[in-house]
């Protein structure tokens, strides 16, 4: 059915009206008590064999809902109610923007892939933070994903992400320090070395401040050399991060100016994700991004190492009820292969 309506219906309509209604929706959704309940009962995972643990934190599912759909923390009861296992809010900025001009969002349909230049638009930390104090009618794991202000200049990137850190490190799960994104000009140059060690340095003490210590991830790009890769890895090693999360979208495209998503990606992600693990083990946790359309995809990506797993452009293209489906396909194939947890399979062809 949902195929029909994206076909007839849905991929006939700006992209990015669809996604402000969907997220209306859904943060109406999470205002409704009863019913936002009900839908957790019936989709969300519950059985323990899905359950994982990543930094201190409880996951009732390794699939999440990637940064970059609920970019204001507007909706995250909701997602989690059609049955992710976690949802990464933002990227969020220090200070409120308007993004990049539109349009911004573009489909892919063949492809199974979107290009996004959106640019960080969001209302900024203190707006998201007056959301995330709010009382969650159902349990949800939020992270917190953070970026730069366009107008700040490079030099001054490190105080920018701090800011953002006070204000929203103390409410979240998590915390994503996002360098990765495409379509801010001059981020990608904060993957440097010697650039993101004083950046990440600054943001740590941030999250450890915390009353509970928030866990600290950093988010890289697919386009890395596999040089820089390493270095990453080292460096969050070193500075005693709690992950890594890879990957973001590409700018290795033909179509529109801005970052890919979607199946392209799904190889180099992969790719990415292998290679990690190969560099740090199990010393940190691995999530993996970028090309997940199902299970196939989730249960690849475990087995490569990654402890958790996120989607969004998969979500598009595979409807509402694609992370609960998913979930129970993914338990079915944990017990087919006579496992206790789905624990028990992170990293076993790595």
């Amino acid at each position: 059915m949902y195929r029909l309506v994206f076909s007839q219906v849905l991929q006939r309509l700006d992209a990015e009206a669809v996604h402000h209604s969907t997220v209306s929706a859904l943060a109406l959704l999470a205002r409704l008590p009863l019913l936002k309940r009900l839908l957790h009962r019936l989709l969300a995972p519950h059985d323990p064999a899905l359950r994982v643990t990543a930094f201190g934190v409880h996951f009732p599912g390794p699939l999440g809902l990637a940064a970059g759909f609920d970019k204001d923390a507007a909706c995250a009861e909701a997602v989690a109610a059609l049955g992710f296992g976690h949802v990464e809010v933002g990227t969020i900025t220090a200070h409120g923007q308007p993004g990049n001009p539109r349009p911004r969002l573009f489909r892919l349909v063949r492809q199974h892939a979107v290009i996004n230049r959106m640019g960080f638009n969001n209302a900024g930390a203190a707006a998201a933070a007056r959301r995330l104090r709010r009382t969650r009618g159902v349990p949800v794991v939020i992270g917190v994903n953070i970026g730069k202000t366009k107008v700040v200049p490079e030099s001054e990137a490190t105080a920018d992400y701090v800011a953002g850190a006070k204000v929203l490190a103390p409410l979240a799960d998590y915390l994503v320090v996002n360098v990765s994104s495409p379509n801010t000009p001059g981020l990608r140059n904060l993957q440097a070395v010697s650039l993101l060690r004083p950046l990440l340095t600054a943001v740590k003490q941030v999250a450890d401040a915390t009353p509970r210590r928030t866990p600290l991830l950093v988010k890289i790009a697919p386009d890395l050399a596999d040089e820089d890769v390493d270095a990453v890895a080292e460096l969050a090693l070193e500075l005693g991060l709690d992950g890594i999360i890879a990957t973001n979208t590409t700018i290795r495209h033909d179509g529109e100016t801005g970052g890919l998503s979607g199946r392209p990606l799904k190889a180099r992600s992969l790719e990415v994700l292998r290679r990690l693990r190969a560099k740090v083990g199990d010393r940190l946790t691995l999530v993996s991004a970028g090309g997940v359309e199902d299970v196939d995809d989730v249960w690849e990506r475990i087995l490569a190492g990654a402890t958790l797993v996120q989607g969004y452009t998969g979500w598009i293209y595979g409807g509402p009820l694609w992370a609960a489906r998913i979930h129970r396909q993914l338990l079915r194939r944990v017990r087919r292969h006579g496992l206790k947890s789905v624990t028990e399979a992170i990293g076993r062809t790595a």
